[in-house]
């Protein structure tokens, strides 16, 4: 099922390629003029996971699902005006988790892998070492400044990324205080579910997976009912949906776990929103039931039209964290379908927004030993064969190909031949170089894409970290590394 696009007969023309770089200078001098409005408004997409070499095999598949070759294809995130590289190392590692960057660029604070919302001076799973080693985060400045603020993933709601925004947390796996060891709750640590209720109570939108650790143990799930993986993890009782719904009933809050009851509130009427559409994670796009599981375009559109209401602006997270997912488990087309929704959702925003007084940053808190290669010609199919075969054991391999991972075959010990099998399933395991149970992160540098006001301050190479406000030691930080060089004061004050 290969397919080779045939590129289209101007590009023979050297005039087509000159009239095409006189256009892109032409657009490259109007950023002169640059933008130094106050941002009302910041949004911020993270593609969990999603490194450069993800970005442009989801380009490519992007254009391949319009029908088109692919690599000139342009994603949303390809139209900021402004990128630049962040470093994306942890304070104790080289190669990162998305627990310590989160920390990093929601806190400011670079920070130890597997801990959120702490200073690296808190050690991992060491509960007494989190008093006194908090961080707070840009969700919290962007509250008390008087913006509304909200929270949208496709992982469970309490996961590392979005979990930084809120909680402070020497362990990420902390779910519930089901996955807590008894020392910890004895030595006073709250598990992060219950910090995203109790930390900042008044958080405006909150959506994604996760519905589980909400209630007690035993409790079987609404949507799964006595299917007991899915039931509540809650040791203590409480039953964390009632408590906010009953907290909220008389300040025009909602409880929603279906896509029916999402798309049928009037965002006019709604002044908060806690929506979990799933007990973990939510479900893949390319397995996504769209009768009842929204999208995460679905689910941005519903949370800027209620979050736009406050005249003084809001911070919007919204993390395709599933991108990540997808690559640990070597499953390629997985990945790049949510790294295509994410890019559809940062379009939709884009529509509902404007560059006069929103601020969009897009990027990712680490990439994969992802990669594509191997000659192949113009518009091969993204999850298609190489054109040669290997010349070492003569047989074909796929263009898309892991560095570690799940995908680590051999067959009377040799590799796999994958023209025995279909390479295009949803849930094909790339083949990898070094076996694992689980493919892992990598360690290069990842993009950030920024446009609206101050996004031309977004340049360069930067660590995951920022400034303290306005520059000034012992003052809270402003930003998260992505927006190092922006002080408070221009942005959420």
């Amino acid at each position: 099922l290969q397919q080779n696009w045939v590129f289209s007969f101007q590009e023979k023309d050297p005039k087509f390629w000159n009239t095409f770089a006189q256009r892109t200078l032409k657009n490259a001098l109007t950023l002169q003029n640059l933008n130094r409005n106050k941002a009302k408004n910041l949004i911020l997409f993270l593609g969990d996971g999603m490194g450069v070499p993800t970005v442009t095999a989801a380009r490519i598949l992007k254009g391949q699902l319009n029908g088109e070759g692919g690599e000139e294809t342009v994603l949303e995130m390809d139209k900021f005006p402004f990128v630049s590289l962040a470093k994306t190392y942890n304070t104790n590692a080289q190669v990162p988790d998305s627990a310590g960057t989160a920390t990093a660029y929601l806190c400011g604070v670079k920070a130890n892998e597997g801990t959120v919302g702490v200073s690296a001076a808190a050690v991992r799973s060491q509960c007494n070492t989190t008093k006194g080693n908090e961080v707070t985060s840009i969700l919290r400045w962007a509250k008390d400044a008087g913006k509304s603020v909200g929270i949208v993933t496709t992982t469970r709601v309490n996961h590392a990324t979005p979990s930084a925004a809120y909680a402070h947390s020497v362990d990420r796996d902390w779910y519930s205080d089901n996955e807590m060891p008894a020392e910890a709750l004895q030595d006073g640590c709250r598990d992060i579910a219950r910090q995203l209720f109790e930390n900042i109570p008044n958080i405006d939108v909150i959506m994604g997976g996760g519905r589980k650790y909400m209630f007690p143990k035993n409790v079987s799930d609404v949507e799964y009912p006595n299917v007991a993986k899915h039931s509540g993890t809650r040791k203590d009782g409480r039953n964390l949906v009632q408590e906010w719904r009953d907290r909220m009933e008389t300040q025009k809050g909602h409880y929603v776990w279906n896509k029916k009851q999402l798309l049928s509130l009037n965002p006019n009427n709604v002044d908060y929103l806690l929506g979990l559409f799933e007990p973990g994670d939510l479900t893949y796009d390319l397995e996504r039931n769209t009768d009842t599981d929204p999208s995460l375009t679905e689910m941005v559109e519903v949370a800027i039209k209620i979050l736009r209401k406050n005249p003084s602006g809001f911070y919007l997270l919204v993390e395709g964290g599933r991108i990540d997912h997808g690559h640990h488990e070597g499953k390629a087309k997985q990945a790049l379908h949510e790294a295509v929704e994410m890019d559809r959702a940062i379009g939709r925003a884009d529509l509902m927004t404007s560059t006069h007084d929103t601020m969009t940053v897009v990027t990712a808190d680490h990439s994969h030993m992802f990669n594509f290669g191997g000659y192949t010609p113009r518009g091969n199919i993204i999850f298609g064969l190489a054109p040669m075969l290997s010349d070492v054991d003569q047989k074909p391999f796929t263009s898309i190909l892991y560095g570690n991972g799940p995908g680590y075959k051999t067959i009377n010990g040799v590799r796999e031949n994958v023209s025995t099998i279909d390479y295009q399933d949803n849930n094909y395991q790339a083949q990898a170089a070094v076996p694992l149970n689980t493919e892992t992160h990598g360690g290069e540098d990842v993009a950030v894409f920024a446009k609206g006001p101050l996004a031309h301050l977004l340049h360069g190479v930067h660590e995951e970290h920022c400034l303290s406000k306005s520059g000034t030691a012992g003052l809270h930080p402003v930003l998260s590394s992505i927006l190092a060089l922006l002080t408070v004061t221009q942005l959420i004050c």
